[in-house]
């Protein structure tokens, strides 16, 4: 299979949309955006489809960023209105109840380009 001019042994890739270059965005945010992308859930009718569960240190690991970059790139999606972040509760072996991984939910780009433009307009 041939994506990109290079052959892609492992038969996955995924697009990311041209107007994501176009949102004023950071390259680590478009790093960052890129990564979440290459490991979201997209298993049709799955409830948490479009969702993915990394830590800031998996994704710094990915990128090449240190954890307090990658917090800083995902704030700047989740103002750009490329993903929705939440907290999500893990309960330990002994019956604790602790913070988990945020839970990343990728959103559709044309809302974030119809935000950008109704930013822009007001400026």
């Amino acid at each position: 299979m041939l994506v990109n001019n290079t052959v892609n042994t492992h038969g996955r890739f995924f697009v990311v949309p041209n107007e994501v270059f176009q949102l004023g965005l950071s390259a680590g945010a478009i790093a960052t955006y890129c990564y979440l992308m290459s490991i979201e859930n997209r298993r049709r009718g799955d409830k948490n489809r479009y969702t993915c569960y990394p830590s800031y240190a998996t994704i710094g690991r990915a990128i090449g960023r240190s954890e307090r970059s990658v917090y800083k790139y995902v704030q700047e999606l989740v103002e750009a209105g490329l993903i929705l972040t939440e907290q999500t509760k893990v309960t330990t072996k002994d019956g604790q109840r602790r913070n988990g991984n945020l839970r990343f939910t990728m959103l559709p780009v044309e809302s974030a380009v119809e935000l950008y433009h109704e930013r822009q307009l007001a400026k």
